[in-house]
């Protein structure tokens, strides 16, 4: 897993908070960069791939040494 541009720190917030702030961030980054999203809320996992299809990003990874879930932007 590539290293991603920007972190951003949602652990102990509850959903669906980690995909607002996803939602503001991801913009602030260029095409093909990668954001990763630090959440501890259970929900996430389901609620960060499910907001990657609706709104078109890529959903690269959930993290494998933590509760990151990696999202490339592509347009």
């Amino acid at each position: 897993m590539s290293e991603p541009a920007q972190v951003l720190d949602c652990r102990g917030q509850r959903c669906p908070l980690p995909v607002i702030a996803l939602a503001r961030r991801l913009p602030d980054l260029p095409v093909g960069a990668v954001l990763r999203v630090l959440a501890d809320d259970p929900a996430a996992a389901v609620d960060i791939p499910a907001w990657c299809r609706m709104r078109g990003q890529e959903f690269v990874a959930a993290g494998p040494d933590g509760p990151g879930y990696d999202v490339r932007r592509t347009h």
